[in-house]
């Protein structure tokens, strides 16, 4: 870009935002736990305070393209900082909201940090590993940026609010874009893998099948490397590795019974099926479920969708919104949704990839994989395929700070790759 040329804006991206945005709305008015319906700029309903927030984000979208494109780079740190003492700051001035301490009061509204530390964390991950001599494949700055990426989930975790600090396991796609080795993730996999393999399964069949399996890699390392004796320090490794396993197999169900939560063991053994229980921890599974069904291709007129109406799926218009739209506008509805967000992620990818710039590519991988995240966690739990673990809809689930936290993330990389040609270090 020129000096004088103005900033070219990737306009599909801002499209679906808006469609995406306009549909959750819709979708929050139809949802929305009322008798009787009023306008939808109504401040005294939930449809009509979204309304609102869409409004204070497209202030924000305009001040954001505003700021001269280096602010964000420049101020990184800063604004990271700023993000970990709100965060912090909950354990002292945070309102109890459905058994979690994870908001601000102000006034008849409410401030959720979490959600604004996800761009500020992107922001922190993508100045640190955009400075010289930084590798991945070093221990010391690996370690570094893990814990740029741990401190806010684990100030989190505790509010208790686990599912937003899962999400920023979404950081290391940005990590194995940039070199983080595929063995990171690889054991993460077998970790989660084993973890619930030893909760439905019986324990010996878990360690014959971790003995089978490293058996069988070592034996094909040993015919790649065309060796026929005994590799003694590599045999060590792989007993090594065969009594990690095993340890961490036997370990799971302390770690289920002793760590976590009763509701969180309740929700994982609902979508395992260890449990069945309908009328109680399943209720909202299921009766989203019902509403998804119910919408059938073309959805239900408004005063027909029984579920929606009638308020069967508790806190719908928040973390359950997907269950609305597949009930008003059944299949095709969901699936346009779900278009959207897979046009999203993929645009944003191919914005990242596209980047000049070190800290713009590692910034809109961040983005990528926050969006992809919420996407994959959220709609897998209102379909049921995942344990309830209280993850919005991007852009559509009912919320200021969840709504003004994802168009800050989106807008700030647009802003980023609408200068990408001119913007340097």
């Amino acid at each position: 870009m020129g000096i004088g040329d103005k900033p070219k804006y990737d306009i599909a991206s801002i499209l679906i935002y808006a469609a995406l945005v306009f549909i959750g709305l819709l979708s929050i008015y139809s949802a929305a736990p009322v008798v009787e319906y009023t306008s939808i700029t109504d401040i005294n309903e939930v449809y009509g305070k979204q309304f609102l927030f869409i409004g204070v984000c497209a202030l924000l979208i305009i001040v954001i393209l505003a700021i001269e494109v280096k602010f964000y780079e420049r101020f990184a740190g800063l604004i990271y900082v700023v993000s970990l003492v709100s965060l912090a700051g909950l354990y002292v001035f945070g309102k109890e909201v459905n058994g979690a301490t994870s908001w601000y009061p102000m006034g008849p509204f409410t401030f959720q940090p979490s959600e604004f530390a996800k761009f500020a964390t992107a922001l922190a991950v993508a100045k640190f590993l955009s400075q010289l001599n930084v590798s991945l494949k070093n221990v010391r700055d690996f370690m570094i940026v893990a814990g740029i990426i741990a401190l806010p989930a684990l100030l989190i975790i505790p509010q208790p609010d686990p599912g937003s600090a899962l999400i920023y396991t979404a950081f290391f796609f940005a990590l194995q874009r940039e070199g983080l080795s595929l063995w990171y993730l690889s054991l993460g996999l077998i970790a989660l893998v084993l973890f619930l393999g030893a909760l439905v399964l019986d324990i010996w069949w878990i360690i014959i099948a971790i003995v089978l399996i490293i058996t069988v890699i070592y034996l094909l390392s040993r015919k790649r490397k065309h060796k026929k004796r005994l590799d003694k320090p590599r045999v060590y490794l792989f007993v090594i590795a065969v009594v990690i396993c095993i340890a961490y197999t036997f370990s799971a169900s302390y770690i289920f019974n002793n760590l976590l939560e009763e509701r969180h063991r309740n929700r994982i053994n609902i979508v395992l099926g260890r449990v069945q229980d309908d009328a109680g921890i399943g209720y909202n599974i299921n009766q989203s479920m019902i509403a998804i069904g119910n919408g059938g291709w073309a959805g239900k007129p408004l005063e027909e969708a029984t579920q929606t109406r009638g308020g069967y799926v508790p806190e719908q218009h928040t973390d359950f919104i997907f269950s609305a739209i597949g009930e008003v506008s059944g299949l095709l509805g969901t699936s346009i949704t779900i278009i959207l967000f897979m046009l999203l992620i993929y645009r944003v990818i191919i914005m990242a990839e596209r980047q000049r710039n070190l800290f713009a590519r590692v910034y809109g991988y961040g983005v990528g994989g926050i969006f992809f995240l919420h996407f994959f966690v959220n709609i897998g739990m209102v379909i049921g395929l995942l344990p309830t673990v209280g993850i919005p809809l991007p852009f559509m689930s009912y919320g200021g700070s969840g709504l003004m936290g994802f168009t800050i993330l989106l807008f700030i990389f647009i802003k980023l790759d609408a200068h990408r040609m001119s913007y340097d270090h």
